[in-house]
């Protein structure tokens, strides 16, 4: 029944002229940036092209609904990273083939043993508001984002700095400042083969000291500088914000005190905040829109006829969190071991092909690994190569008949129906790619009687829930900051704050996560790069025996784009860069 559901909801995306859902057919990921170079593919060159656009300096884009903090190092999520990347600016950057180049930083050497990170900033460094910026801005910004009165999800990236802890934060004496500012000297705890990439990631870009500390209070301890537009937002980057209507719109202006200043020919972006994805693409179509980072999914097929429509191959994995610590596991009367052999069996009962192929539509490939498969493995190779994965990605049948069999190992199957009452709750945002793919495993589980509901939230009130353990099982995605398995990887240590399944959260569950994190901790002080692919390895195995992660497909970056606008990139980490785009006016 449910392929022939499938086949007539594919000839009516076919035939569609008009939309008629809401959401995104792009379910939106967590977080952001690296060196690989995007990969992009455009679609039929038979439609019509756009005219030229009369204002050649005002872009109008969508990315995504109402942010959940322009702070960067309090953001976690891709829409946020791609505000903070034209807002702000780190160290490096990323060009348009993906590859670091010297941003606020004109140059650095390296240490022979590979520790130490001298970075020469550039002397035409200056705040949006006209103050000079120079090294010092960068100790006070990551001491404060390692902070643990700051709390930022991001932390543990802090961990690479030699002397760091969480309790404590970065050592004076790993970040240092010279006398004139003009150079920064970094001490790392290890070898860090992605440590350039993360001078390019927004956690690490700088914020303006007084800005910050003039909003700090004991309610919000991180500041509130970054909450709305106004003179307290100041930034480094491209572009400042210069009006925020919450759930509305923002609009961002040049900011002439940039120190590329002269390539930014497009002076203002005008930003739309909506959550239906069907809003944003009548807008396109009718041309109040140039740029819009998702489609929505009854009208992908149409879309992608145009050569306005790209993809971009990205980094990265959508999938299912199950909470270690849901309650659902004690009502069914399984002990930890027989919890694990559950969710290893609700793993197998879902059809990826089908998600890929009526949902995504766009060229997603089914997951059986959480580490993407094209991500590299730190030591010059691929990390999945050679690897069959945890199960098989597209023999649905074939995972079924096992999937029976885990439940009737634990009890919970006769060989014919459920023995028992199975119910839960999934949870996930409220746009339309999302929710059809929490339909698409509704279906999936109600083949054997499982019962799952969903719960649409908006997306802020989401992300708390979610990170805040209230859920049994919810939908998830990450996309990597940079091409090291270890980002997939360290994001599930206890104190992490992207730790979602809340792996050693309950003192009452019997799950020994220290060994997790003293595993994450031996990888990032292992100079042997050979040894530190295999304990990454070890790693996700020892990630995926939980069963708690659920692997979906690997992620592709679908948006539309003008083409009259020229100089708009993306990279295959989910950022998209504006401030070398130029317009091309009309005839």
């Amino acid at each position: 029944m449910k392929k022939l559901i499938a086949l007539l909801l594919a000839m009516a995306m076919v035939l569609s002229l008009v939309a008629c859902g809401g959401g995104s057919s792009k379910p939106a990921a967590e977080s952001t940036g690296n060196s690989s170079a995007p990969a992009s593919t455009e679609g039929s060159s038979d439609a019509t092209p756009s005219a030229g656009k009369a204002d050649p300096t005002t872009l109008n884009i969508f990315m995504s609904s109402e942010p959940a903090h322009l702070d960067p190092a309090l953001n976690s999520s891709v829409d946020g990273g791609c505000l903070a990347v034209n807002s702000f600016e780190g160290l490096l950057r990323y060009n348009a083939e993906g590859k670091l180049e010297p941003a606020c930083a004109e140059s650095w050497e390296i240490s022979e043993d590979g520790t130490v990170y001298t970075f020469t900033l550039r002397d035409d460094l200056k705040w949006s508001n006209g103050e000079t910026l120079n090294a010092n801005d960068f100790v006070y910004s990551w001491q404060r984002a390692a902070a643990p009165t700051t709390a930022a999800d991001y932390n543990y990236l802090a961990a690479v700095f030699a002397g760091f802890t969480y309790e404590e934060g970065i050592p004076a004496d790993s970040v240092v400042a010279s006398e004139d500012g003009k150079t920064l000297t970094v001490k790392l705890a290890a070898v860090c083969p992605y440590f350039l990439d993360l001078c390019a990631f927004p956690f690490f870009m700088p914020v303006y000291q007084p800005s910050v500390e003039k909003t700090v209070s004991d309610t919000a301890p991180a500041g509130t500088w970054a909450n709305d537009a106004g003179e307290d937002y100041v930034c480094n980057g491209a572009y400042n914000l210069q009006t925020w209507n919450h759930d509305a719109d923002m609009t961002y202006v040049k900011n002439d005190n940039y120190w590329d200043a002269d390539s930014v020919s497009v002076t203002t972006l005008n930003i739309m905040l909506t959550s239906n994805d069907v809003t944003a693409y009548t807008a396109y179509q009718t041309g109040d829109l140039d740029f819009i980072d998702s489609v929505p999914t009854d009208e992908t097929q149409n879309a992608m006829q145009s050569p306005e429509f790209k993809i971009i191959e990205e980094l990265g994995t959508y999938y299912v969190g199950f909470n270690y610590s849901s309650p659902i596991y004690d009502e069914l009367g399984l002990n930890e071991e027989q919890a694990a052999v559950f969710r290893h069996a609700i793993t197998l009962l879902i059809d990826r092909q089908y998600i890929c192929d009526y949902v995504g539509q766009t060229g997603q490939i089914p997951a059986n690994t959480f580490v993407p498969a094209a991500a590299a493995d730190g030591n010059g190779g691929v990390f999945q190569a050679g690897s069959e994965g945890y199960y098989s990605a597209t023999d649905y049948e074939g995972n079924v008949e096992q999937a029976k069999e885990l439940l009737a190992s634990i009890g919970l199957w006769d060989g014919e129906k459920l023995t028992q009452d199975i119910s839960f709750t999934y949870l996930t945002n409220n746009s339309e790619g999302n929710v059809k793919c929490a339909e698409a495993i509704q279906s999936d589980l109600a083949q054997l009687g499982i019962n799952m509901k969903i719960d649409q939230q908006e997306w802020n009130v989401f992300l708390d829930t979610r990170k805040n353990g209230q859920f049994d099982v919810a939908r998830e995605g990450w996309v990597m900051d940079y091409d090291d398995p270890i980002n997939m990887l360290e994001m599930w240590t206890t104190k992490s704050g992207n730790n979602d399944c809340q792996f050693g959260r309950d003192d009452s569950k019997a799950l020994d996560w220290t060994a997790y994190d003293n595993l994450i901790s031996d990888i990032r002080t292992t100079s042997d790069l050979a040894e530190r692919a295999q304990k990454m390895h070890e790693a996700e195995d020892m990630l995926m025996d939980t069963w708690c992660v659920v692997p979906l497909y690997y992620y592709v970056d679908p948006y539309m784009i003008k083409d009259y606008v020229d100089g708009v990139y993306g990279t295959a980490l989910g950022m998209k860069y504006f401030y070398h785009a130029t317009i091309n006016t009309a005839n």
